[in-house]
């Protein structure tokens, strides 16, 4: 099936249509914020609402478009939306036009308090602490505070006879400089994280229940694209590796009879009842004319996820359907 026809059900009505990689902030003043890669690759936007279901109808506005040339030119991936150390932060990735795929992440800050309306400043690269990082495709970069220090992960690919993308982590001196070198959190290993191309990407962390989280997303772009799940205990050095474990099987994935494919680039969030939500995107059929990562259709959908024996549980049967009434 394909974008014409697809068979609508009652799991794959969008939250937000024509957005890849969502990201929501539940904010500490209690609203939400919207940010996610728009069709075009050209620019950031944002939305702000008093409530979740409010960003479904709020007004876009665009804080910041792609240059004409050079870096940042062509490929705005990801953005990513952080309060921290008293500043707001955009996280993303971008592409140079005369040479597309040299992505690399990036970060703006926010000159005011409000991200909405104040401007924003291109700060560049995050400041590495070793000669390892960001020399390769380099990507969908997240940020995060835990037990009173601050994390990046990111990912990246090496060239191991061919291009691997894999997910690293470093601790964070500031919201814009690394402290530690790189470490390695996760490469794919098994068959769901290797299609055309063997990819792990888009993490995003949250800690319940005396561990921590990081959902990530795997395989190629179209109807292979899945989430993949790693834990820690909260109390662990999430710079060793070892403290990790990386679940066997993908935590979601197509499911033809829900009528969605390729889900993947979670986020994390709570909502107005603090209940752990996530959001993801997703497409409504399986048949794409072209290359998978140029359609439009990958739509934002928002699930709720409860936790069942100390681990997050992730189905279409959860999916947020009340914020589309």
């Amino acid at each position: 099936m394909n974008a014409n026809n697809y068979i609508k059900t009652k799991h794959n009505q969008p939250f937000i249509e024509h957005r890849a990689d969502p990201f929501i902030l539940h904010a500490p003043d209690g609203t939400f914020y919207f940010t996610a890669s728009v069709p075009e690759y050209d620019r950031i936007v944002l939305r702000h609402s008093d409530t979740l279901k409010g960003l479904a109808q709020a007004p876009e506005v665009t804080v910041w478009r792609k240059h004409e040339e050079g870096i940042m030119s062509i490929h705005v991936w990801a953005p990513e939306l952080h309060y921290l150390a008293g500043a707001w932060y955009l996280y993303y990735a971008a592409g140079d036009k005369d040479d597309i795929w040299a992505i690399r992440p990036y970060v703006l800050k926010c000159t005011g308090n409000d991200p909405m309306k104040d401007p924003w400043v291109e700060v560049g690269m995050l400041r590495r602490a070793d000669y390892f990082s960001f020399n390769d495709f380099s990507l969908d970069m997240t940020v995060f505070e835990h037990r009173g220090r601050m994390y990046a992960i990111w990912a990246e690919k090496v060239n191991q006879g061919k291009k691997i993308s894999n997910l690293y982590i470093a601790e964070l001196e500031s919201p814009t400089v690394m402290k530690s070198q790189q470490v390695l959190l996760t490469t794919p290993d098994y068959d769901w994280e290797r299609g055309d191309f063997w990819v792990n990407e888009g993490p995003t962390f949250i800690e319940a229940e005396g561990k921590v989280f990081v959902a990530f997303s795997a395989n190629s772009t179209g109807a292979s694209y899945c989430m993949g799940l790693l834990s820690a205990d909260a109390e662990a050095d999430l710079l060793d590796p070892g403290a990790w474990k990386k679940e066997r099987y993908p935590v979601l994935s197509t499911d033809e009879a829900a009528g969605l494919y390729g889900p993947g680039h979670n986020t994390f969030f709570t909502d107005e009842d603090g209940k752990l939500v996530t959001s993801y995107h997703a497409r409504p059929y399986d048949e794409i004319i072209g290359d998978p990562l140029y359609d439009i259709n990958r739509h934002a959908y928002v699930m709720d996820v409860p936790m069942e024996n100390g681990m997050p549980v992730f189905r279409y049967e959860n999916n947020r359907t009340d914020l589309m009434e």
